[in-house]
This record gives structure tokens, sequence and C-alpha cells, in this order.
């Protein structure tokens, strides 16, 4: 588990259960449920780092498609439609990926 000592399995487990089916996932919703919005800069910046796959500083499009599947292998991807969602929602710069101080505050907002 690539997030065990930054965020609870249970509640890995049960943001997962609310966006099984397409078009269920919320940004907003996962990172409350999954325990991210109440962690630390610190924590939130390494949960960026696990999500970053390429470790180019940005996390692309194609990361946040398979976003859910940092948290459980089994997890599904996102609709392009939540994906390109996603991304809108923490891209405040327009470059077309989100950062970490943008990642920080789309978990914070």
């Amino acid at each position: 588990m690539a997030f065990a000592g930054v965020l609870k399995d249970a509640d890995i487990t049960a943001a997962l259960a609310a966006c099984k089916g397409e078009g269920s996932f919320k940004h907003k919703d996962f990172f409350a449920k999954v325990g991210l919005a109440a962690k630390s800069a610190d924590d939130v910046k390494k949960a960026f780092a696990i999500i970053d796959q390429d470790k180019s500083g940005f996390i692309e499009e194609d990361e946040l498609k398979l976003f859910l599947q940092n948290f459980s292998g089994s997890a599904r991807a996102l609709s392009d439609a939540e994906t390109k969602e996603f991304l809108k929602a923490g891209d405040s710069d327009g470059d077309g990926k989100i950062g970490v101080d943008e990642f920080a505050a789309m978990i914070k907002g």
C-alpha cells in the first residue's frame, strides 16, 4: 500500500467504495473521505509524490486517469469526463497539469 503511514486503510476502502461507478468520482468528496483534507501540508506533499508516477513534479492527465489505482490496484480508472473535470478543478494556471501547490489547494479547498 503506497499510502501506508499517511492514510488509514479503512478510510481508503470507504472512499473507493463511494466511487465505484463511472461518474461517481467527486474529488472534494474523495479527499474528505480518504482523510487527505485533514492531513498536514507534509502529508499532502507525500501523497502528491505517490500520485506523480513519473516524478515530473506535476500530475498530468494520464496520471489523473489512474488516480484511484494509487489507492488500490483493483480500483477503476477514471472516465475521460471525470479525468478532465478533475484536471480542470486542479489546474489553476491553465498549463494542463497539476503542480504540488495546485494539488494542496484542491485538497484544502
